[in-house]
């Protein structure tokens, strides 16, 4: 069973996960934002206005809820109260839903969360692990964060499983925001100045994320919070230069000193920008390969 509130981040996965699980053989019960959305077998509800009450009659009979809605984090926000506008759509809506699967007698719920839930950056060989301490930096980690706390205070002592899974930047057919940016830019064949980093960053490819969700439908036993990841990290210009293959075009890439780029960042308030670009951001997919049958696929695109 899928939500769909908007706006959303990961609504190609969305699609690709219920269009997925139907053609497996399972019986998906979808939520979605608005009513022309809906389709045979959708549910048209409002998660930041429906009540336990009304999410429980829709969710009887389901046995698991992957919850793959909520606000997308956005580059340039412009809401003056951040944190409640993302409390609302992330937490608040979380925690109702959450509450209405422990009413309706569903067996699992898995959240869909981020790894900005831990933080903007990781130390050379140091990725994120479950039990890392977790620092997010925006309103959209903080909110994830609070949902994640939520659906687990909310399934303790019930025979609910809380299951979370923090996600790096997915990556595959209609996908948003940096990564489409960063595709835009290789496409024009504009030069992109990153031929001197050194980092490594952990993506999640939209096949590797659907069998993820597979794996944690179909596990005897799941919870707790797990990273899901692609088996290898990549660097910013390995990932350029994969762009570059996958649109058949030549990678338009110089040096420029690291160092320079953060100064640039600086003069011209882009600092945030820079810093996903030049840091390294891991994650450690171990506890959720020993948890499940889920083995990590190569980072591959598909654009």
């Amino acid at each position: 069973m899928r939500q769909s509130p908007s706006p959303v981040r990961l609504a190609s996965s969305r699609r690709a996960f219920c269009a997925r699980a139907s053609a497996n053989g399972r019986a998906v019960r979808r939520f979605v934002h608005t009513p022309d959305a809906a389709a045979i077998g959708s549910v048209a509800i409002d998660l930041t206005r429906a009540t336990v009450d009304d999410l429980a009659r829709h969710l009887e009979t389901v046995s698991t809820v992957i919850h793959l809605a909520g606000r997308a984090h956005v580059m340039r926000e412009t809401e003056t109260n951040a944190d409640a506008v993302y409390r609302l759509a992330n937490a608040d809506a979380t925690e109702c839903l959450a509450r209405a699967a422990v009413a309706a007698g569903v067996r699992r719920f898995v959240l869909a969360s981020s790894v900005k839930v831990n933080g903007e950056r990781t130390e050379p060989g140091r990725p994120f692990r479950p039990d890392d301490p977790t620092v997010p930096e925006d309103a959209y980690a903080r909110s994830k964060l609070a949902a994640e706390v939520a659906v687990r205070k909310v399934a303790h002592g019930t025979p609910m499983e809380a299951v979370v899974l923090r996600l790096p930047l997915v990556h595959g057919p209609g996908v948003r925001g940096n990564f489409r940016r960063l595709v835009d830019a290789v496409r024009a064949r504009r030069i992109l100045p990153l031929g001197a980093i050194e980092n490594r960053r952990s993506l999640v490819g939209l096949a590797n994320l659907l069998d993820a969700l597979d794996a944690a439908i179909d596990a005897p036993a799941l919870h707790g919070v797990h990273f899901v990841a692609d088996a290898r990290s990549v660097s910013t210009p390995e990932l350029v230069r994969a762009i570059a293959r996958a649109l058949e075009v030549e990678p338009q890439i110089v040096r420029v000193p690291v160092a320079l780029l953060r100064l640039a960042g600086l003069v011209t308030a882009r600092s945030d920008a820079v810093a996903r670009l030049v840091n390294s951001l891991e994650v450690d997919v171990s506890s959720f390969v020993a948890a499940t049958r889920w083995r990590p696929r190569a980072f591959a695109l598909d654009l």
